[in-house]
């Protein structure tokens, strides 16, 4: 079974459908801030409380959600409900394949205390096909790839720091008090 094409939008949609409360981070966060980079997956952090992991559990149902793992291009079942998504603990991470491309779920992604700290400077953006998303403000995207320290995080980071910049001055020629 070769792997399934990669539809962020269906990934999106699939969590809002079933209320998931969830941050945006990662690749996909940075492109929705306007980055030429490239991704391959969605990146999502979760409230962590049960209710919610309740509603991504049925979420990761709908997506047919599977652990990713190498030579197994399906993916391994493995029991998707929130018992299973609580015992993962504060730092639990799931690499997931899913009918509609990879999803990397991490409750406290490197460099960051979860969820509640990338919620204080989040924005709202819209994907493409109009998905209302809560997303990892830019310069939380880069203080986690900053310290996952990975060799794609540390090729991103000039890229993104330059954003950053960009979108800063673009910000401040634009407030009131700037006129």
């Amino acid at each position: 079974m070769p792997c399934p094409p990669f539809d962020p939008d269906e990934i999106f949609a699939a969590l809002q459908a079933h209320k998931v409360r969830f941050i945006v981070i990662g690749g996909i966060a940075a492109i929705l801030h306007g980055d030429s980079g490239v991704t391959v997956d969605v990146d999502i952090t979760p409230s962590p409380d049960p209710d919610n992991l309740r509603r991504l559990a049925a979420a990761l149902r709908s997506l047919n959600a599977r652990i990713r793992t190498a030579g197994v291009d399906e993916g391994l079942p493995f029991d998707v409900s929130p018992e299973f998504l609580t015992s993962l603990g504060p730092d639990g991470i799931l690499n997931l394949r899913t009918r509609a491309g990879d999803l990397d779920v991490a409750f406290c992604p490197t460099g960051t205390a979860g969820l509640d700290d990338l919620a204080r400077d989040a924005v709202s953006i819209e994907s493409p096909s109009g998905v209302p998303l809560l997303v990892a403000a830019l310069h939380d995207i880069i203080r986690s790839k900053r310290a996952a320290n990975r060799p794609r995080d540390r090729q991103a980071l000039p890229r993104l720091q330059a954003l950053l910049a960009r979108t800063s001055r673009s910000t401040a020629s634009s407030s009131p008090s700037a006129t």
